[in-house]
């Protein structure tokens, strides 16, 4: 057999039958005895202080057990570091109910505690609330000048900050051939998983709790709860075995948790607090982001001059930061670069990672910005790029671990028919429909991160493996699976995942693209301990079954240990366990990455995409008509899950260049279409013909997997693709996003 029966193969999802037949529980559906309900309320201010909470309407409601606000709640820490989370930007993270001063819209102010949801709903809004408001900005557009460079802390290690200038840009670029000036904007975007946030916390007694919550990290909840009121870490359990998508919404703790535990700790009782659809738009977002781009190039196709400054929002309590700037330089190279990021603090919520963080927004600018340029030169856009290829990241200096992103766009735009796709100047027509074709490149950073398993082998043939990471829809759960599977040479059915739970080995919060290789980089080195662990063992079984065979002279495959050179002498692992007085045979280990070795390259995915649109002439509607993106991402473990991840991400692209926007009342200070019938994401039938290619890729310096992570690659390209199609159709360059129908009018 294969060594790797498993990796590689187009697998289904394992847990998917338990998720369409409704046995997979989320957050919210745990049957937990003897439960009471909370229910939010949200300031109706954006900035001031509570002067006065009149709860007697409130405490009228039958079924009301207790209210929770600043004035009557239990102790809470002052420190700053006590609220952070291994997400948490530089600054002093908010603390809900701490104090009486609003700092944004939507703040939680009060929670009501009732035997039913209903009537904790009811009483909530009774609750009268008296404010002193006061004067307030949530403008960026009227307040650029205010912007600053960001605060530096940990969380810039992983999101550097923009390299300094190299060259003389303004030089450079009053004396090239072609010039292209751009000013791009696109507002706030809220993440909207289906799964509303909620947790179902489970008073044990004695200060133990089970919380069962909607998060991208179970180690995460359960370190921010432990340190947040006083506990020890090891009377917290989190679990979150099935996450109803995240985006990077539950990468930091929010809000419900802080109070759900809040109260079952000071009632003794367990509680259950569930957001609803408009509080899921009272947190993080994606920033709104202001670009400025100015490229030059000669007249045969070289960019000797690159631009890029982004100014994007904050809170005034945060200091959140994306990488925006810093791509156009490691994609192409130029010898005179300029680079900028700023943050303008404004009364709003901190933002948060929302899939693809600052790498979507950045091409969606350079990609743009490198079109416009090809058109003023008359050179096609993709050759305008190979003539720009970078074999080097010049703007690091290093070599790439790998890059693939030639055979992307070779292998896209011949399953595309790129070299049908007809200059901007001459009108393409299908019916009363413009037809374009656009393309753009993508680039996602690879992050390694240390992480744990263990494995472990039973009596009755089964191979456990434990892990805290979450599985947010994307098939960790499968992939995970399949890695340890190949590893004891066993088939899936022989494999347990456990997962989704603080008692697990230690995991990061999952995002950035970092699971697989992170998490399942550290099952593969758990299992080979317990290979290990179980050779041992066979050496001195009764008869010397393996003779003097080294650990190189064996293979484990169809649940044995085999002698390579004959494949007739085998040990079962079962007989080993047998031989072990039917114990079974267990193992740790941590993945810790070479920083040593890794820093020597940069190290990133990318992508290319290529799209057709069609716009109606008269009413300015766009529609996808058909889409190919082609991905370099190292090894991919499972293509089928694969896909699946890259259709989601091009369909993403399709809302964000398209549909997707938080609107802001800057006078209300309030986000004003916070439902999903106003707030515009694409639908069946925006969605036509998308097709992925998984170009063949080898890395042995990012880990010893070799694979680089889908989550983001497949979300940065699409969008300003369909920005250049929709340009190559009406030859008119939309600069704010997503592009409405009075922009083509």
């Amino acid at each position: 057999m294969n060594e790797h029966e498993q990796i590689g193969q187009p697998r289904r999802r394992i847990e998917g039958a338990r998720k369409v037949t409704g046995q997979a529980k989320y957050a919210a559906e745990y049957n937990v005895p003897d439960l009471l309900y909370g229910y939010i309320v949200n300031s109706t201010i954006t900035r001031g202080r509570i002067t006065a909470i009149d709860e007697a309407a409130a405490r009228s409601v039958a079924g009301v057990v207790e209210i929770f606000h600043h004035e009557r709640r239990s102790k809470l820490p002052g420190f700053d570091v006590i609220y952070s989370d291994m997400d948490a930007p530089p600054g002093s993270p908010f603390r809900p109910l701490y104090d009486a001063n609003i700092r944004f819209n939507g703040q939680p102010i009060a929670l009501v505690v009732a035997e039913t949801f209903e009537a904790a709903r009811y009483a909530a809004s009774l609750l009268n609330i008296h404010y002193e408001e006061e004067s307030f900005d949530v403008d960026l557009l009227t307040n650029l000048a205010r912007a600053r460079k960001p605060s530096k802390g940990l969380a810039t290690l992983i999101k550097p900050l923009p390299p300094g200038p190299r060259g003389d840009f303004e030089t450079a670029y009053a004396q090239a051939d072609a010039r292209f000036e751009g000013h791009f904007h696109h507002g706030s975007q809220h993440h909207n998983p289906l799964e509303l946030f909620a947790t179902t916390t489970v008073y044990e007694g004695d200060g133990k709790l089970t919380i069962y919550d909607k998060t991208q990290g179970t180690t995460n909840s359960q370190l921010y709860v432990s340190n947040l009121f006083g506990l020890s870490f090891r009377d917290v359990r989190v679990i979150a075995p099935f996450v109803g998508g995240g985006f990077g919404s539950g990468l930091r703790p929010q809000y419900q948790l802080v109070l759900c535990v809040m109260a079952a700790l000071q009632l003794r009782r367990n509680v259950r607090v569930v957001m609803d659809r408009a509080q899921m738009f009272t947190f993080g977002h994606r920033p709104e982001t202001i670009q400025h781009t100015r490229f030059g190039a000669t007249a045969d196709g070289k960019l000797t001059a690159i631009n890029h400054v982004a100014l994007a929002e904050t809170s005034r309590f945060e200091d959140y930061n994306e990488v925006v700037v810093n791509h156009a330089n490691m994609l192409y190279p130029a010898d005179n670069v300029a680079l900028d990021y700023k943050l303008v603090p404004l009364d709003r919520f901190t933002p948060l990672d929302m899939r693809a963080p600052g790498g979507s927004t950045g091409m969606l600018a350079i990609e743009t910005t490198m079109d416009q340029l090809a058109d003023q030169l008359g050179i096609d856009p993709l050759e305008f790029r190979l003539r720009n290829y970078a074999e080097r990241d010049v703007s690091a200096d290093k070599p790439y671990s790998s890059k693939e992103l030639r055979e992307c766009y070779r292998q896209g735009a011949e399953r595309f028919g790129w070299s049908e796709r007809k200059p901007t100047a001459e009108v393409n027509r299908r019916g009363n429909r413009l037809v374009g074709h656009g393309m753009s490149s993508g680039i996602w950073d690879v992050i390694a991160l240390p992480g744990k398993a263990s494995a472990e082998f039973t009596a009755d043939g089964k191979l456990i493996v434990s892990s805290a990471v979450t599985d947010n829809g994307q098939g960790t759960y499968t992939v995970m699976t399949q890695i340890a599977a190949d590893e004891l040479g066993l088939p899936l059915e022989a494999v347990s995942f456990q997962y989704g739970d603080s008692r697990h080995p230690l995991s990061p919060i999952q995002g950035g693209s970092y699971t697989t290789a992170v998490i399942g980089s550290a099952i593969k080195a758990a299992c080979r301990a317990l290979r290990s662990k179980l050779f041992k063992l066979a050496q001195i079984m009764d008869g010397f079954p393996l003779g003097d065979a080294l650990p190189e002279d064996v293979r484990f495959v169809d649940g044995a240990i085999v002698l390579k050179k004959d494949p007739f002498i085998r040990v079962s692992l079962t007989d080993v366990i047998a031989f072990n007085h039917g114990k079974s045979v267990t193992a740790s280990k941590s993945n810790i990455p070479n920083i040593f070795r890794l820093k020597q390259y940069t190290r990133a995915a990318h992508a290319a995409s290529f799209v057709e649109v069609e716009v109606d002439e008269q009413l300015g509607i766009i529609n996808v008509t058909r889409a190919v993106t082609a991905v370099a991402a190292g090894a991919i473990m499972n293509p089928h899950t694969a896909r699946s991840q890259i259709l989601g991400g091009m369909v993403w692209g399709i809302s964000m260049a398209l549909h997707e926007e938080t609107l802001l009342d800057v006078n209300l200070g309030k986000y004003i279409n916070t439902d999903l019938g106003e707030y515009h994401l694409p639908v069946h039938a925006d969605i036509h013909d998308l097709d992925v290619i998984f170009v063949e890729e080898h890395d042995d310096v990012i880990n010893e997997l070799g694979a680089k992570g889908i989550g983001e690659i497949g979300v940065i390209s699409m969008a300003p693709a369909i920005v250049n199609a929709v340009y190559n159709a009406t030859g008119k360059l939309v600069q704010v996003f997503p592009i409405k129908v009075g922009d083509l009018l």
